[in-house]
């Protein structure tokens, strides 16, 4: 007998037959679930409405979930716990960067004659011997190309193919015997660094070429601390646009966490530079530039010409950085201008200075460029682009393996 309770009701039509209602027409409760999400599909083919869900979302990227506010005051209290012990963590991690500053002060001394000698072959004062030139170069590859083919070649052919290495051979000898007698040392060592160097050739201006010619060396004084730092020293040959010998930029450092923000330490950084002061031979001063203006006086309607000093583009204004302000917040302009400067100094301490010659020949940007590339991992691709492929047919079944399971 069927249970009264879950009978399914019936229906009585007009003609007094009873049926079941039909299980298969939507109810308005379904109409009342599916109609949200149309709508919503709707919305979100509006390009309007899309931007401004993407400006949401973005504002909400790491904000605060609520979730660490929400936990009992016993499990705060062991978070805070384990924050102090991050504080004892971050100060033993600024003392392990003190000491490498200490090697780095201590083992100084150990490359300074290397760089001393290198000056000494840059300049001319000291012609290396065989021995302290034998490394294998590029050049010595190409002559044992050239002897390669000359094996290679047979009977006349061969014999013109040594005529010509021979005559080619006169003509490079007699050459670099011209060039051995006029040059002296590597010229424009150091002009070509900077200008193989991106950061740099970008301060380079036309007029600060002739100057750098006379750049005969770069050395790096480092400073243990009270306070911890190092100085950059260009030296120059006596030259027509300064008097100065000697050329410096000193840098501050610090490798203490800072009080306000003690987790944001991620080891020594420069917070400050000082210049020196260029002593300018008469008319030969390039970081600065007359240019000259017209006034009308108001009330007379004459004009007159003015001249005024600006200052001008130039390699040599390294030597006068802004000075940050001591008790008020620094601008942005300032705080871009000393940012990058602190990257310059630090790239020519950590990278120029050891390694010059790799950075004359070229070597060291090759390597530099080999950084910035990372290897992708396995498996990982990039966005499929439909219209570069040549197999791509609308319509068609994707292949097996980008079907998903």
């Amino acid at each position: 007998m069927a249970d009264p309770e879950n009978a399914v009701p019936e229906e009585v039509t007009s003609d007094g037959v009873s049926e079941e209602p039909n299980s298969e027409e939507p109810s308005s409760q379904g109409d009342d679930v599916t109609q949200p999400a149309v709508l919503a599909s709707e919305l979100m083919k509006d390009p309007t409405m899309l931007a401004a869900l993407q400006d949401k979302l973005g504002s909400m990227v790491g904000g605060s979930s609520g979730y660490i506010q929400s936990l009992p005051k016993p499990v705060k209290r062991r978070i805070k716990a384990l924050k102090k012990l991050q504080y004892e963590a971050t100060k033993i991690e600024a003392e392990f960067y003190r000491e490498v500053h200490r090697l780095e002060c201590e083992y100084a001394s150990k490359y300074t004659p290397l760089c001393e000698k290198r000056g000494t072959i840059v300049t001319g004062d000291y012609e290396p011997n065989d021995d302290e030139a034998d490394w294998p170069s590029d050049d010595e590859k190409d002559e044992e190309l050239v002897k390669g083919t000359d094996d290679l070649a047979s009977g006349d052919n061969k014999d013109e193919v040594k005529k010509t290495s021979l005559e080619d051979n006169a003509e490079e000898n007699a050459e670099n015997k011209d060039e051995k007698e006029d040059s002296k040392g590597i010229p424009s060592f150091w002009l070509t660094i900077f200008k193989n160097v991106d950061m740099l050739s970008e301060m380079i201006q036309p007029h600060d070429e002739p100057i750098l010619n006379h750049l005969q060396d770069i050395k790096v004084e480092f400073k243990e601390k009270d306070p911890m730092g190092f100085t950059l020293e260009f030296m120059f040959e006596e030259n027509e646009y300064f008097d100065n010998k000697k050329l410096t930029k000193a840098y501050v450092m610090r490798s203490e966490p800072e009080k306000d923000d003690p987790f944001s330490f991620e080891g020594p950084e420069i917070i400050k530079c000082n210049g020196c002061k260029i002593d300018w031979k008469k008319g030969k001063n390039v970081t600065v530039k007359t240019v000259k203006k017209k006034q009308k006086h108001k009330a007379s309607g004459t004009t007159r010409t003015i001249q005024k000093t600006v200052q001008s583009d130039s390699f040599f204004n390294f030597f006068s950085p802004p000075s940050p302000p001591d008790d008020e917040e620094m601008d942005e302009d300032t705080e871009a201008l000393l940012a990058a400067d602190f990257e310059i100094g630090h790239f020519i301490r950590e990278r120029i200075v050891p390694r010059a010659v790799l950075y004359f020949t070229g070597e060291a940007l090759e390597n530099d460029d080999d950084d910035d590339y990372g290897e992708e991992e396995d498996g990982e691709e990039g966005d499929y682009d439909e219209d570069a492929d040549p197999d791509y047919s609308p319509g068609k079944e994707k292949p097996a393996d980008c079907k998903q399971q």
